[in-house]
């Protein structure tokens, strides 16, 4: 028996299976193969075009987005550079207005201080002129009451005692007039 065994299992090798598993497998391979090849490869072709579908959509979107940004940043950068000259404009036009201000008040400040010159120069005038009748007329009644008193005789005649007035204060400005001019 043992050798039944032995001739049995020489005979049959057992990396050959038998024809009836080759059958029954190759018959259940195609039946998988059959469902596979009609339902399961559709769907996940369906699966996969959907999801490419998808992708392509999405890259779609993305590059209008990403265009639609670019377009935006032109803008913005269009709008920059408008903004930074209307900026620059505004302030050369601050800086022109700023000039014209500061001349014009140079010039008021100018005519403003060249008319306090000029009533201060009137005003002075007519202090050295009320100055200078009111110390003629101190310095006249002096010299007649000093005159008076050196001649020993009245000079109470108005008319007369102007004219001596008169002609002493001239000849004190001809004197001062010439030694200024001997001087310079």
């Amino acid at each position: 028996m043992l050798h039944a065994i032995r001739v049995a299992a020489a005979e049959h090798n057992p990396l050959i299976p038998a024809p009836a598993d080759l059958i029954w497998a190759t018959l259940c391979f195609l039946v998988i193969l059959f469902f596979f090849w009609k339902i399961g490869l559709p769907r996940f072709t369906k699966m996969l075009d959907e999801r490419s579908a998808a992708i392509e959509g999405n890259i779609a979107k993305a590059d209008e987005a990403q265009q639609k940004a670019e377009s935006l940043l032109e803008e913005y950068t269009a709008q920059l550079a408008d903004a930074r000259a209307e900026a620059g404009r505004i302030r050369e036009q601050a800086r022109e207005d700023g000039k014209k201000i500061l001349a014009d008040l140079k010039e008021q400040a100018t005519s403003e201080a060249a008319r306090v010159t000029a009533n201060a120069q009137a005003q002075i005038e007519a202090e050295r002129q009320a100055a200078l009748v009111s110390l003629r007329n101190e310095v006249g009644s002096l010299a007649l009451d000093l005159a008076s008193g050196v001649i020993g005789a009245s000079l109470a005649d108005d008319t007369k005692a102007a004219g001596i007035v008169d002609r002493f204060l001239a000849d004190l400005e001809a004197d001062e007039a010439r030694k200024a001019g001997s001087n310079t």
